[in-house]
């Protein structure tokens, strides 16, 4: 079964012009949550190989502006996508928006980022933990209020119990595993809607 699953996703993504088959995450996380609209300005951290950036590029539509930041050589290929800009640079150096030539907080911040992987389960669900964390401490640096959020985490108690601690971040907290994610992946997707910036 979980070959048919790689196969179906790749050979659409390959079908659809698409960088990889995890557009198809983002894709049915959007429609369930609304997390993009027309004319949004969206940050995506690890954007690498680049098919969330393609699928923000056509959901913010041409007033929109989709920022993908990554430590990997620029992807050509998005420097095609006019409302699209990206940065080879480590997400973690940026301290204001105005790193990324932006004048603004953004609307929405996406990350499909994961550790280097291991094999080993305890050690590859604690890098992914300590990311989750890093992301969390910097959002008061790109999202604005009301800003939308997801970011990809590797399933644990550990995992489970630091988001408890911060659902009260958004009015509203989801967990997600798209229906394209491997059976065997321990990934899922947090959905942060409507961020609260402390006054």
């Amino acid at each position: 079964m979980n070959f048919k699953v790689k196969d179906h996703y790749f050979k659409k993504a390959k079908k659809d012009n698409y960088l990889a088959r995890s557009v198809y995450k983002l894709e049915e996380i959007d429609k369930k949550y609304k997390v993009f609209k027309k004319g949004d300005r969206v940050v995506d951290l690890g954007y690498h190989p680049g098919s969330w950036m393609q699928y923000t590029s056509k959901a913010i539509g041409e007033s929109g502006k989709a920022i993908g930041i990554d430590i990997r050589p620029l992807n050509k290929t998005l420097l095609t996508l006019k409302n699209v800009k990206i940065f080879e640079k480590d997400i973690f150096d940026v301290q204001v928006p105005k790193d990324l030539e932006e004048d603004d907080y953004f609307d929405v911040l996406i990350s499909d980022m994961a550790p280097n992987t291991t094999g080993i389960k305890s050690v590859d669900q604690d890098r992914s933990l300590n990311l989750v964390e890093k992301v969390f401490e910097i959002l008061p640096i790109f999202l604005k209020k009301d800003g939308n959020f997801v970011i990809k985490v590797f399933d644990s108690n550990a995992a489970q119990q630091y988001l408890k601690s911060k659902r009260n971040l958004f009015k509203e907290f989801h967990h997600l595993k798209p229906k394209s994610t491997r059976t065997v992946s321990k990934e899922f997707f947090v959905i942060g809607i409507g961020y609260k910036v402390e006054e």
